[in-house]
């Protein structure tokens, strides 16, 4: 087994490329390089310096390497396509040329990550599926072809591929040889999914994780009172990994039983995070996971 533990943007309450509430680019790197990780995610293209040479020096004077980054965007919509191409281009090159492996492919949310208001539909039409299934091959293609990377497809809350038989339908419809996973862990918990079991039934097609969990209590909550993932995402529902509802030590004896080599990055969405809280929970969080086995 061969874990390669990060961090990103994300856990230190970055989800935009710019954006008044979210901490300087440069205390977030200062801090995941502190908190003892050696791989880190971009975070949303535009908030880390484009400038490629620029970058690799911000990342290299702390010890730090990229593992990957997202591309968000709304698979379905051809109208869309322009958006994601950019950030899918940036992205690549800057990847490329710090010599990280992945590119993480996300479809983008039916509701509004500000507001949390209902966007479009929460479920696609089979047309509207092809087209989604359609340019995550498109996506996969040109990533290769152009900067040498794969492409992980990123199942993710309140997008049109969130919960588990979406995700087996994803799966079941597109090429294995083409189209592989990032796993998080705490979404699949999130719609209600076993994330060990997945893992264990599809790890040949995940060579990459976001790991998180959340709380059982606010995960019914928001269940039952169908709370927008923006507002649960502030109200803490992803917690520390030794606190949620995913059984990480479990995820340990799989991540043994079928050797995983691979990336695992710490992603615990927090937004807005007050720039002093991310921190020591990082630290936290990086000791539990080296504790019980992973990393």
């Amino acid at each position: 087994m061969d874990v390669k533990i990060g961090s990103a943007p994300d856990s230190w309450g970055v989800w935009f490329p710019s954006d008044d509430k979210q901490i300087p680019w440069q205390r977030c790197l200062d801090e995941i390089a502190e908190a003892g990780y050696e791989w880190t995610e971009l975070g949303p293209y535009g908030y880390l310096p484009t400038d490629r040479a620029t970058l690799q020096s911000e990342l290299s004077k702390r010890g730090l390497r990229a593992s990957g980054t997202f591309a968000m965007g709304h698979l379905e919509d051809e109208a869309a396509w322009p958006g994601l191409e950019k950030q899918v281009l940036g992205a690549g090159e800057s990847l490329a040329y710090l010599g990280a492996e992945y590119l993480i492919l996300i479809d983008d949310t039916y509701t509004n990550l500000w507001t949390g208001e209902a966007t479009a539909p929460g479920r696609l039409d089979d047309e509207a599926w092809k087209r989604l299934v359609d340019r995550v091959h498109y996506v996969v293609d040109l990533v290769r072809d152009r900067f040498g990377l794969q492409v992980v497809f990123h199942p993710h809350a309140e997008t049109h591929v969130e919960y588990e038989d979406q995700i087996e339908r994803l799966l079941s419809q597109t090429d294995p040889e083409r189209v592989v996973l990032c796993l998080d862990t705490g979404h699949h918990a999130y719609r209600g999914g076993d994330p060990i079991a997945f893992l264990r039934r599809h790890h040949r097609r995940i060579p990459y994780l976001h790991l998180k969990s959340v709380r059982p209590d606010l995960q019914r909550k928001v269940a039952e009172e169908n709370i927008p993932f923006a507002h649960a995402v502030g109200m803490d529902l992803f917690c520390e990994p030794s606190q949620g509802v995913v059984d990480f030590p479990a995820l340990c004896r799989v991540l043994q039983e079928i050797d995983y080599n691979g990336y695992a990055i710490v992603e615990q969405d927090m937004y807005p995070a007050p720039f002093d809280k991310p921190l020591p929970i990082a630290r936290r969080t990086r000791e539990y996971l080296r504790s019980i086995g992973i990393g």
